[in-house]
């Protein structure tokens, strides 16, 4: 049995691979059409959605399936409690990619305005702590997931700064209060998806450490180790 249980785990984690790289390309579809302001390339976001949910289904199915099959102990079983939690976050941060796509939308037919915050930096970031976390995964690096939790604050702060600023805006500018607010959305929704990004590098400590460091379990310091209380 333990034979068979390693091959079907060895596919759940392509499975949880495969599901994540889908994820990582409808975000940067999603964030490319706010830059470009590309309605097309919005909707092929929103079309693809489908695809994730369903990949999302049959992810959490192999998951119950193993647990029920096989019982898994140790570090198996740690595998498949982790990989149900990624496979959640993965997908919430599909539809948080979906969100950003449909703002794009509106967005590119409304009248042309500079968005008020640093998309290109703000994104940048945030699609980092994506793909390092899906890397910290895959390397089962513990120090890479604590490395992508240390950026978490910083797209906080950034958040806050963009709802200060389009605060302010609105005030003078009231006519663009329907961009200004598309675009403090897609901030929203960017800074949401950091902590998506923070929740899968926590489940890989777990998978790899058996730490459990969600909830005020420690906060990091900059050389990614346990640190003062949050």
């Amino acid at each position: 049995m333990t034979r068979h249980l390693q091959r079907e785990v060895s596919r759940l984690k392509k499975q949880v691979r495969k599901l994540g790289k889908v994820v990582q390309e409808n975000l940067d579809d999603a964030i490319k059409s706010v830059r470009d302001r590309d309605p097309k390339l919005a909707e092929e976001v929103i079309q693809k959605d489908q695809e994730i949910d369903q990949m999302e289904v049959d992810t959490e199915e192999e998951c119950l399936k193993l647990l029920a099959l096989y019982q898994p102990v140790a570090v198996d079983l740690r595998f498949i409690i982790a990989a149900l939690k990624m496979n959640n976050d993965l997908e919430r941060i599909g539809d948080l990619a979906l969100n950003i796509a449909k703002q794009a939308k509106q967005i590119a037919s409304g009248r042309k305005l500079n968005p008020p915050f640093d998309v290109d930096e703000m994104t940048t970031k945030v699609q980092s702590m994506v793909a390092e976390s899906m890397a910290s995964m895959v390397n089962m690096d513990a120090t890479q997931a604590r490395r992508v939790m240390l950026e978490d604050e910083p797209i906080d702060r950034m958040h806050r700064e963009m709802y200060e600023k389009v605060e302010k805006l609105l005030g003078k500018r009231p006519k663009y209060a329907d961009i200004y607010i598309r675009y403090l959305s897609v901030s929203r929704y960017l800074e949401r998806i950091a902590d998506h990004a923070t929740n899968i590098a926590e489940d890989v400590i777990y998978l790899v450490e058996g730490e459990i460091t969600r909830h005020g379990g420690g906060d990091l310091n900059e050389e990614g180790e346990n640190g003062a209380e949050k």
